[in-house]
């Protein structure tokens, strides 16, 4: 139902108003790979600056066809460093949500889906995505996809 508001367990990023939502078992690497995000200097692949949506708990609302990510007031602009404690952060407001990002740590991640397969959110399908947290391009490779979900795609050269 448009305007109803869920609350989960999550981490959120945005670049360039476009979000991830980050979705693994506590202790997983969610925190870990959003801090990892942030540190991400511009570059080709990295066009606009990433920003924290909301770390741990992610208030999403509906939006018509969309989702609409948000950080409840007390968690605005903080993020969980383990071993260091919770760092403040510059954080947007609110970013809406392209892709879900769901942390493994065995199996198959497919090389290229096509089509991508799909959360359904509230209602919403995004496109949905496989990482491995500690994989030393998962941050890159997070980005890169928060830019390209939902948009066309042309088929990998040979």
């Amino acid at each position: 139902m448009p305007g109803e508001l869920d609350r989960v367990h999550a981490t959120a990023i945005a670049v360039g108003g476009r979000a991830a939502l980050i979705r693994g078992a506590s202790g997983s690497g969610k925190s870990d790979l959003a801090f990892r995000c942030l540190g991400l200097g511009l570059s080709a692949i990295v066009p606009d600056r990433v920003m924290l949506v909301s770390d741990d708990q992610v208030l999403l609302r509906r939006e018509g066809s969309s989702l609409r990510a948000s950080a409840p007031p007390q968690l605005r602009g903080k993020i969980e460093v383990r071993g260091i404690g919770i760092l403040d952060v510059d954080a947007v407001t609110e970013a809406n949500v392209v892709l879900v990002a769901d942390l493994v740590h065995e199996g198959a991640i497919e090389r290229f889906p096509d089509p991508w397969p799909c959360a359904q959110i509230m209602g919403v399908a995004i496109p949905q995505l496989r990482l491995r947290p500690f994989e030393s391009s998962s941050a890159l490779k997070l980005v890169a996809a928060i830019q390209s979900a939902a948009q066309p795609r042309s088929e990998p050269k040979a």
